[in-house]
């Protein structure tokens, strides 16, 4: 089992900045690739960033790229998500997620690759 808890939500205006973090404990060994994703109210969840364990892998969905930067400290096992310029449209429930095997063509930003998750962590933009 893979155990993961978000923290860093919260409230910010327009254009402001923010860090969200997820420390990952437990059988962390056999975990290929994290990634990030948000859930918007009466939305699907979707995929916003996702880094391999050894960090020489990382996609974004085109929404957040060059805005969000995914990124990880091995030694402290957390896995980070930078967002900058943040838009009202960002605000949804963020969570973490971690993937132990890889099916042939699953797609890295699909949810339904993903078999552990965090609680996730709010995050309101403000315009």
């Amino acid at each position: 089992q893979v155990q993961l808890v978000e923290s860093g939500g919260g409230s910010v205006q327009a254009g402001g900045s923010r860090r969200l973090s997820c420390a990952v404990s437990g059988y962390t060994y056999n975990v290929k690739r994290m990634g990030w994703f948000r859930q918007a109210p009466g939305k699907e969840r979707e995929g916003v960033a996702t880094i391999n364990t050894i960090g020489t892998s990382t996609y974004y969905a085109d929404s957040v790229k060059g805005r969000f930067t995914i990124s990880q400290d091995n030694a402290k096992n957390t896995v980070y998500l930078e967002m900058n310029s943040l838009k009202p449209e960002d605000t949804a429930m963020y969570y973490c997620a971690a993937l132990t095997g890889l099916q042939a063509g699953a797609s890295v930003l699909s949810p339904a690759t993903y078999n552990y998750w965090g609680q996730g962590t709010q995050v309101t933009v403000s315009s």
